[in-house]
């Protein structure tokens, strides 16, 4: 091992190998990280800000920022859970997230860390934005209203499946994700079997006809908290 280096993690020894990010050393140390937009085997995109950490004193998001020998990281403390708890109250009033109703209860991130960090009514307004859904696809749906922007689609889309369904247009409240068709989703090469539909970490992007094929109570966030097993891509 003599290639690795070693980081600190709020108060833990963690090796490391250079070209790691912060975020991948303390999923193989077992230290959970908090995350929204990060995917293994994705390039890095550092957008939901849920991963931050403090390093020498400083913010950085865990999965774009690379380890450094003697780096002291802090991770899981009292600042740094408000500003994840607020993150997080925010994507929920900023879209319309029914988590009653949603094929993809007991399987969505967004949830399960809305649980994790004990949110029971969000600070803020709803914003009850007007969005699309598209379900013109005979094996694949978009709810626009459950979207977070994590970019996770995008970049499977055209990274691993290379076709390039999804894309981002318009910028500040109006961004959001867009096809490489005229108008729908029907009208693009995407496939059920595409990579992009297994990244969404919320309802946005689903397959049609599989949304209660697993009973709710018996999903994957139903026993187990999100960050059980920090190492496997649904933590």
């Amino acid at each position: 091992m003599s290639d690795w280096i070693t980081i600190t993690v709020d108060g833990v020894r963690v090796p490391a190998k250079p070209g790691q990010t912060i975020l991948e050393a303390a999923d193989n140390a077992g230290i959970y990280i908090p995350r929204l937009c990060h995917r293994p085997g994705l390039e890095p995109y550092g957008g939901c800000r849920v991963c931050t950490v403090t390093v020498s004193g400083r913010p950085c998001s865990a999965c774009t920022q690379p380890v450094a020998p003697d780096m002291v990281v802090e991770n899981d403390t009292e600042e740094l859970r408000e500003q994840r708890r607020m993150l997080i109250e925010m994507l929920f009033v900023e879209g319309n997230h029914f988590c009653m109703f949603c094929e993809k209860s007991g399987n969505c991130e967004l949830q399960a860390l809305g649980y994790r960090f004990g949110v029971t009514a969000p600070r803020f307004d709803f914003f009850f934005p007007k969005r699309e859904v598209d379900a013109s696809h005979p094996d694949i749906i978009v709810d626009h209203n459950r979207c977070i922007l994590c970019a996770g689609c995008v970049r499977a889309s055209r990274d691993v499946d290379g076709k390039n369904v999804f894309q981002f247009v318009e910028r500040g409240p109006d961004r959001r994700v867009a096809v490489n068709a005229e108008a729908r989703l029907a009208d693009t090469d995407a496939d059920v079997t595409d990579k992009a539909l297994d990244v969404c970490p919320v309802g946005a992007l689903m397959r049609k006809r599989e949304g209660f094929r697993t009973p709710i109570g018996e999903r994957l966030y139903d026993h187990a908290p999100i960050g059980s097993t920090p190492s496997s891509e649904d933590a």
